[in-house]
């Protein structure tokens, strides 16, 4: 396999407060990778900085190629992100969402052609948002703007695509065919690097985890090297217990009680990281 995704000693601080401190990881063709942590770790300000949309010291590249090196339109041609924030203002509908993925390869007015109306109608296809194409974004649920932003960012036909908190809003069941077509997608040989709450989707889905915690990545690996009791209890401030479930082999993560004075450690190397 080769990385389509690397970032080397990333760090970046916002009015004075570090948010992040020498960051690297690796993400490979056919890989699914899930970048968990707490509230306030760091993972979408990670996801901005590695589609440049936010600068910080270090290296990122993608595709082979530095970052820095490629210009708007090329970096929309190799990655693009699904952002948990999917608000949006004009009364866009559904479709013109979705066909704004295309903008890399049409020019100012150049019309859809062919491809890629086949694009939009494949990506609204494979996300259930076939039936939504008419209405306004403004009119849809939080859910249902979540799978129309999923479906522009697979019309954009990039190797990798960044999301964050894919499955926000979502119901059971679109969580989990979410889950599927970022997995099929990096079956295709592309490469995926999600932001995930739920840690047991985490696990049931994702081929490595990286832990995000105080502005590092502290544990990468297998699910069920990360997702532990005792990460849990060190990164989370949470008492719980992790089993192995016998159908899928994923790890379930069970939650029994809040940390209190896990979460004050916590918040005390905060302090000290931004200090």
């Amino acid at each position: 396999m080769s990385a389509l995704l690397t970032a080397q000693n990333l760090s970046f601080a916002y009015d004075g407060r570090t948010v992040l401190k020498g960051v690297s990881l690796a993400v490979e063709a056919g890989e699914f990778v899930g970048l968990i942590g707490a509230n306030g770790s760091g993972k979408t300000t990670l996801l901005r900085i590695l589609l440049g949309l936010l600068s910080a010291s270090g290296e990122v590249r993608l595709c082979g190629d530095l970052l820095k090196s490629l210009d708007r339109r090329e970096v929309a041609r190799r990655a693009t992100m699904a952002p948990q924030d999917n608000r949006v203002d004009f009364a866009f509908t559904a479709r013109e969402i979705v066909a704004m993925g295309r903008t890399p390869y049409l020019g100012r007015f150049t019309p859809e052609r062919s491809v890629d109306r086949e694009a939009i109608a494949r990506a609204m296809r494979e996300t259930g948002t076939e039936g939504l194409a008419a209405r306004p974004v403004t009119e849809l649920s939080g859910g249902e703007r979540q799978r129309v932003h999923l479906a522009r960012a697979l019309a954009q036909e990039t190797r990798v695509i960044l999301l964050d908190e894919p499955t926000a809003n979502l119901d059971l069941t679109h969580q989990f065919e979410a889950l599927e077509l970022v997995r099929e997608f990096t079956r295709a040989k592309g490469a995926a690097l999600a932001a995930i709450h739920d840690l047991t989707l985490a696990a049931r889905f994702c081929d490595r985890l990286l832990l995000l915690s105080e502005g590092q990545i502290v544990a990468a690996g297998p699910p069920a090297e990360v997702i532990t009791e005792s990460n849990l209890a060190s990164h989370f401030a949470l008492r719980a217990r992790v089993k192995r479930d016998d159908e899928t082999g994923g790890m379930i993560v069970y939650p029994l009680a809040a940390n209190s004075s896990s979460a004050r450690r916590v918040q005390a190397a905060q302090q000290r990281l931004n200090d």
